[in-house]
């Protein structure tokens, strides 16, 4: 089921009035009502799907519970290594299988053999990527005893198939969201404000900027071989829109669909287009995913606790798992591999933790170094988000020589209703932008967009109808969310 649906528009008020007006006075309903919801949600799309994430739940749930009881050592590091290598082998099942049995029989082939080993017709299941490292921090923390084990089975499943959030994250700790589940809520009307503006700011960055910049995006990657430079540049800048509209959008509506149900979902972005160098920007893209990569695999390899060659490889280790953890497909590792190298430079000067704070701080602008600083790091993102989209690599290199060739002094060579789209998207991308700088100070956007309209109900109004009234001429444009097959 997507946000950006008509399916959902009638599924979320119904869950909402059910939870809150029915069952409003037995937490243990209106949970079973969240993991039953949970289901619906989650199978609307392929109901075998469901399978899966109820196995992860049990063997989660057991092994969880198996924990509390057995105090030796040994058999406790058993137990985990099961949970890892069940949940990381089903995931590598199904989203990888394909790719190291194509690159096995590539290998042989290469060297004159030619096995016969051939690859599968499987589906990847929606959001398996999520909710597999959701139940994986679970049970770390819970051997680590950061954490207890829930005994409550409807609470922890809930926890693994939160709806909100099940197929593109957030990815929530354990240690935040499982403790919710257990605790009485009570309808809080100006939390409820606070995440129907957040849904709304997620569905303008969906419906408008997102799907907008896709359909040009796609246009120009799907013929990149028959375009100018300066349009190839069009199409990655429009990419790197389409791809920041789109994830963060999601990750809006999530966090506001939780709050109206009385849950508080981890910040996942923090305006990472106004970073100044890309330490700056993994610190505020996917928050979930880059923090959960630093705690349960980057601090136990060692962190930046030891030497330099130990920095340097456990460094290029995350950012290539992230990349691969993306996707099965060269291009993702490549991806990774460049950020990496972006990164090196900064680890090596002891720099990459220089820009913590946000962007002109107490200030309305920038100054030029900060600008300059800015606009470095975005040339560079885009530059590395053309190998996140190419279809292989073939693709992503021939896109880069077609940019970097003598057309890329030319007028795009698009025709005039193209050009029309590209303009009005451009204007939309601009006052998006704007919006974003103004509120880089707060948790979203339009967190606090009453006090920056000198709280006049006409001027707030005025502005929610602006964004109702777009997302509205422009859902006929549906589009799936890009992390939707991660």
């Amino acid at each position: 089921m997507f946000f950006n649906s008509i399916e959902f528009v009638i599924f979320l008020p119904v869950v909402f009035l059910l939870y809150w007006f029915v069952f409003q006075r037995n937490l243990k309903q209106q949970n079973l009502l969240l993991l039953l919801a949970s289901y619906v949600f989650y199978g609307w799309w392929d109901w075998r799907f469901l399978s899966l994430i109820i196995f992860s739940t049990l063997l989660d749930y057991s092994i969880g519970r198996a924990l509390l009881y057995q105090q030796k050592e040994g058999y406790r590091k058993a137990l985990l290594w099961t949970s890892i290598l069940i949940n990381l082998g089903f995931l590598g099942f199904f989203k990888y299988y394909n790719f190291f049995i194509d690159n096995f029989v590539a290998a042989f082939t290469f060297f004159g053999h030619s096995p016969s080993v051939s690859s599968l017709n499987i589906i990847l299941p929606v959001g398996i990527s999520f909710y597999t490292f959701q139940t994986l921090s679970y049970t770390i923390d819970v051997y680590k005893k950061k954490l207890a084990p829930e005994l409550d089975f409807v609470s922890f499943a809930t926890f693994v198939s939160f709806f909100p959030q099940l197929v593109a994250g957030p990815i929530e700790r354990a240690t935040n969201l499982l403790p919710q589940f257990p605790k009485k809520r009570f309808f809080d009307y100006s939390k409820a404000v606070d995440g129907m503006r957040q849904i709304l700011w997620g569905l303008f960055k969906k419906v408008v900027i997102a799907d907008n910049s896709a359909r040009l995006a796609n246009l120009i990657f799907n013929n990149s071989e028959s375009y100018s430079g300066s349009t190839l540049v069009l199409g990655a800048i429009f990419f790197t829109f389409q791809i920041y509209g789109d994830f963060s959008g999601y990750s809006d509506i999530a966090i506001g669909t939780s709050r109206l149900f009385g849950f508080d979902l981890k910040r996942n972005f923090a305006y990472p287009y106004f970073s100044r160098d890309i330490a700056e920007f993994w610190r505020r893209w996917h928050i979930s995913l880059s923090t959960w990569f630093r705690d349960y695999l980057y601090i136990p390899l060692g962190g930046s606790k030891g030497g330099l060659w130990m920095k340097l490889r456990n460094t290029f280790i995350i950012f290539l798992v992230s990349g691969f953890w993306h996707g099965a497909n060269w291009t993702f590792i490549f991806w990774g591999g460049l950020n990496a190298l972006y990164f090196l430079p900064l680890l090596l000067s002891n720099k990459n933790r220089n820009h913590i704070d946000i962007i002109a701080k107490d200030r309305m602008f920038p100054n030029f170094k900060e600008v300059t600083a800015v606009f470095t790091t975005f040339c560079l993102t885009v530059l590395a988000w053309i190998f996140f989209r190419a279809e292989n690599l073939q693709h992503a290199f021939q896109y880069l020589s077609g940019i970097f060739s003598k057309s890329l002094f030319t007028i795009p060579n698009l025709d005039t209703y193209t050009l029309m789209h590209v303009a009005l998207t451009s204007v939309f991308i601009f006052f998006f932008m704007l919006i974003e700088w103004l509120g880089r100070d707060q948790e979203y956007a339009i967190a606090h967009i009453d006090i920056k309209l000198g709280r006049k109900a006409f001027y707030r109004w005025s502005f929610y109808s602006i964004l109702w009234t777009f997302i509205f001429i422009f859902s006929g444009n549906e589009q799936e969310f890009i992390y939707f097959q991660f």
